[in-house]
């Protein structure tokens, strides 16, 4: 008879960004991965590969990219529909 794994527990380790592209980065965040295209989330469109990878997590809800002065809820990564873009880039 085969043993069932046990479901893992809460992941411990923070976000990591673990790939930067043309089109945007992927984000690992408790066992899951996103991906955050750059038409989705311009903010990040122009900063160097360093400054997007040095994310942090304040709650469950709350990333914080502190070279970028850039703050999104997991939720607007989630679902980018609901939270529609009100920045624009300054010439």
């Amino acid at each position: 008879m085969r043993r069932k794994s046990e479901k893992l527990g809460a992941a411990i380790s923070g976000p990591e960004v673990t790939d930067v592209t043309r089109a945007g980065f992927r984000l690992l965040l408790a066992g899951r991965e996103h991906f955050l295209s750059f038409q989705d989330f311009p903010w990040f469109k122009s900063a160097p590969a360093w400054k997007i990878r040095k994310v942090e997590q304040f709650g469950a809800d709350h990333l914080h990219w502190p070279e970028l002065e850039i703050d999104l809820s997991v939720e607007s990564i989630d679902h980018p529909p609901r939270f529609p873009l009100v920045w624009k880039a300054v010439p």
